[in-house]
C-alpha cells in the first residue's frame, strides 16, 4: 500500500512551485508523494537532520547550482538499459539512417545526432553501436552523437562505460558478447572505440540556450528525447519542443517515448506513423495541428537558406524568423541585402542635414561603422549556415568574415566552433589558440578548448582548460552577459563549467 505524505500540504505545495520554477520539473498533487519520496532521499546530502526540515531550508536559503542539481537527481529516475524501446530504435536503424547515408553519399557527409537527457548513457551508447553497425569505415563520415543531462553524477558514470548486469535487462544478447568486456568485479566495460564515438555534455534543457554553437545543439538531423518531457511543466515542455524544432535541420526527426506523444505539445511538427511507433519530424510549411503521415522516404530538400544578387533582400524562410541570429540589422534598424560582390549595403533611415564642419567625421565614421557592419554580417552568413548543418557554406562565409577582420578574435571562435562539426578537431584547436592569442580573456575559447579536449578523451587536458574558464570569469560580474556568448551570463557559465567538472569521472585516463 502507498505510504502517505508525512509533511504538510502547504509545505509540499510551496516545494513543488519551486522545483518548478528553479528546475521545471511537474510534481502536481498526485505526484506529492514522489517528489516527498526524493526530498528524502537528498536530505543527507545537505545534512539536514529530516526532510521537513530541509524542504523549508530549500525554500528560504540561497541555493548554488550545485544543491539544485542534487535536488534534479533525486527528483528524475535513473533508470534505462541498453537498446531500451526497441521500435524507435529498430526505425533508425533500418529507415532514418539509412535515408540520410543515401542522400548525403555524393554530398557533404555529415550526421549529428542528440540524446537529450541521456542518464547513465545506455541510449547515445546503443545508438553508437548501431551507427558501428550500420558504418563499419567512419573515416569519410563526420558523425556527432552529443549525449546531455542535467545530472553531473549521470554523466560521471556515463563517460566511464561501466555497467551491471541490471543495465543489460531486455537486451539482445550479441550487444554484450560484441561490444563489452567482462571486469574482475564482474561488470561490464564498454569497447573504447564505442566510447570515443559519444560526447558527453551537462545541459538544463529547461534552462539552457539551444540550438546554440556554444554547446553544439544545432543542425541536428535526430533527436532522442525519451522519457524527459513528462517531468516538465506543460508549458516548459512547450517552450522545450519548441527549441528542438530550431534545433533540427530541415526533414529531422525528433523521438520521444510513446506516451509522451501529443498533438499539443508537438505543433511544430509533422507526426508520422510507423508501425508500431509515432515519430515528430520538421518538415517544410508543416502547419499546426497535421494530421499523421505515414512514412515515405522524401527527396532531398532545397538548401534553406538562399541569397539573391542584383539589390533583392535576403530571404529567410518563415520558420527561420524566430532564429538564434534573427534578421542582420545596424543599430538604426537599417536591413542589410547582398549584392553580386557580396558586399553588403546599407539603407539606412533619412537623417538630417549635418552642420558643414561635422561632415568630414560623419562620413569616416559612416565608413567605419560600415565594414563593422560588412564584417557581423558575414559572420552571421557562416553561423545561419552552420546552424542548418551547410558546413562547407559556412567556412566560406568565415574565411571571408577573419579576411575582412583578422585581429578579431571571434571569427577565429566561430571558425572553430564549424571546424569541430567538421571534425577537424586539430584545426578547430589552432584557431581557438589564435583566438586566445589576439585576446587572452576570452572565456568561450577556453571554454570551448575544455569541450574539444574532453570529446577527444584528454580528461586531464581538458580540467586544465575549464579551470582556466573559471579563472578569467572571474574578473566578469556574475551577471554580465558574455561576448559571442548569445546571452549566456558569466554567473551562469561558471555553474555550468562546475558542473562539468564534477562530471568528469574520478580516475582520469592514462593518454589524458
Amino acid at each position: 500500500m502507498e505510504m502517505r505524505c508525512t509533511l504538510p500540504d502547504s509545505l509540499l505545495s510551496g516545494l513543488s512551485d519551486f522545483v518548478a520554477a528553479r528546475i521545471g520539473l511537474h510534481f502536481p498533487q498526485e505526484r506529492w508523494r514522489d517528489l516527498e519520496r526524493g526530498l528524502i532521499a537528498a536530505t543527507p546530502e545537505w545534512s539536514q537532520p529530516d526532510a521537513q526540515s530541509c524542504a523549508r531550508w530549500l525554500l528560504e536559503a540561497s541555493l548554488t547550482q550545485s544543491h539544485i542539481e542534487i535536488l534534479a537527481s533525486h527528483l528524475t529516475v535513473g533508470e534505462t538499459y541498453f537498446f531500451r524501446e526497441k521500435r524507435s530504435l529498430e526505425i533508425l536503424e533500418t529507415q532514418i539512417v539509412p535515408e540520410l547515408l543515401r542522400a548525403r553519399q555524393g554530398g557533404e557527409r555529415h550526421l549529428r545526432i542528440w540524446s537529450a537527457g541521456c542518464c547513465t548513457g545506455e541510449e547515445p551508447y546503443s545508438i553508437a553501436i548501431l551507427l558501428d553497425r550500420l558504418i563499419p569505415d567512419q573515416t569519410d563520415w563526420t558523425i556527432t552523437l552529443l549525449a546531455t543531462d542535467i545530472n553531473p553524477r549521470f554523466l560521471r558514470k556515463a563517460a566511464e562505460g561501466v555497467y551491471g548486469e541490471w543495465s543489460f535487462r531486455d537486451t539482445p544478447k550479441w550487444v554484450r558478447a560484441r561490444y563489452f568486456k567482462q571486469r574482475k568485479d564482474g561488470r561490464f566495460e564498454l569497447s573504447a572505440h564505442i566510447r570515443r564515438k559519444v560526447t558527453f555534455s551537462y545541459l538544463n534543457l529547461a534552462d539552457d540556450a539551444y540550438p546554440s554553437l556554444l554547446n553544439n545543439t544545432n543542425a541536428m538531423d535526430v533527436i532522442f528525447c525519451r522519457n524527459v518531457l513528462m517531468y516538465f511543466t506543460a508549458q516548459r515542455a512547450k517552450k522545450v519542443t519548441r527549441n528542438f524544432h530550431r534545433s533540427l535541420v530541415e526533414d529531422g526527426w525528433l523521438i520521444v517515448n510513446a506516451t509522451e506523444t501529443s498533438a499539443a505539445l508537438f505543433p511544430l511538427f509533422t507526426p508520422v506513423n510507423f508501425h508500431g511507433a509515432v515519430l515528430y519530424r520538421k518538415a517544410q510549411d508543416n502547419a499546426a495541428g497535421v494530421a499523421a503521415t505515414h512514412y515515405q522516404p522524401p527527396a532531398l530538400q532545397p538548401a534553406l537558406f538562399q541569397f539573391h544578387f542584383e539589390g533583392e533582400t535576403r530571404r529567410r524562410r518563415a520558420d527561420d524568423e524566430d532564429s538564434t541570429f534573427g534578421t542582420a540589422r545596424n543599430e538604426g534598424g537599417s536591413q542589410h541585402r547582398v549584392t553580386d560582390k557580396m558586399e553588403l549595403e546599407l539603407f539606412p533611415p533619412e537623417m538630417p542635414a549635418e552642420p558643414p564642419g561635422q561632415t568630414a567625421t560623419m562620413a569616416s565614421n559612416n565608413a567605419l561603422t560600415q565594414e563593422q557592419n560588412d564584417c557581423e554580417a558575414l559572420s552571421l552568413n557562416a553561423r545561419d549556415c552552420a546552424n542548418q548543418g551547410r558546413l562547407v557554406e559556412a567556412i566560406e562565409w568565415c574565411a571571408k568574415a577573419i579576411a575582412a577582420d583578422k585581429m578579431n578574435p571571434a571569427r577565429h571562435y566561430l571558425l572553430a566552433a564549424i571546424q569541430q562539426e567538421q571534425g577537424q578537431l586539430d584545426a578547430a584547436a589552432e584557431s581557438l589558440n589564435r583566438a586566445l592569442y589576439l585576446d587572452s580573456g576570452f572565456v568561450l575559447a577556453h571554454f570551448a578548448l575544455g569541450n574539444l579536449r574532453l570529446s577527444q578523451g584528454k580528461r586531464r587536458e581538458a580540467e586544465r582548460h575549464f579551470t582556466n574558464t573559471l579563472a578569467t570569469l572571474q574578473a566578469h560580474p556574475h551577471d554580465e552577459v558574455l561576448p559571442e556568448s548569445e546571452g549566456l551570463t558569466a554567473g551562469r557559465l561558471v555553474e555550468i563549467v562546475t558542473s562539468v567538472l564534477a562530471s568528469l569521472p574520478h580516475a582520469v585516463a592514462a593518454n589524458a
